[in-house]
């Protein structure tokens, strides 16, 4: 091979090198969490929470893609289907509060997992319970289930 082709080999390494060290800058996670389990305190409310990442997706009013953790439904929560009046406000609000920040998730002990293999949790941000603040907005309607941590009407 003459110098010609090996510069522009090189040439073409580096440029992909440098384009995967800026999208992992660029896409990665910037909030690292070191321990990902501890205690917030949101209105004057203390909360413990189990897993921590960043929102990287709403995928609809009620469920949430966390990176690192996966999909997370919003336990005891219940908000309009994508056919339904009401979704994209649902959609829109979880978007406002959670999409690229970092939300805390206290898991529910008795069933973590529903039946499509999401995580079920109440949903913080640093300053809100995102559970809460849904129902209390009426974009969505409180859908008790059992077996639950959670006791009926503690959202």
């Amino acid at each position: 091979m003459n110098r010609q082709k090996i510069s522009l080999i090189l040439l073409i390494i580096f440029a992909i090198i440098i384009a995967l060290t800026l999208a992992n800058g660029l896409l990665g996670e910037t909030d690292t969490i070191e321990n990902k389990k501890g205690t917030l305190t949101i209105a004057n409310k203390t909360v413990n929470y189990d897993n921590a990442g960043k929102c990287v997706e709403v995928i609809d009013g009620n469920t949430i893609q966390v990176y690192g953790v996966g999909k997370v439904q919003l336990t005891q929560v219940k908000t309009p289907k994508e056919t339904e009046s009401g979704y994209s406000a649902a959609k829109k609000f979880v978007e406002e509060k959670c999409l690229g920040k970092t939300v805390y998730l206290d898991i529910d002990d008795k069933q973590k997992e529903d039946k499509y293999g999401r995580i079920l949790a109440i949903v913080y941000t640093n300053t809100t319970d995102i559970n809460k603040e849904i129902i209390d907005s009426n974009l969505a309607n409180i859908s008790y289930f059992e077996p639950s941590e959670f006791k009926k009407g503690e959202i």
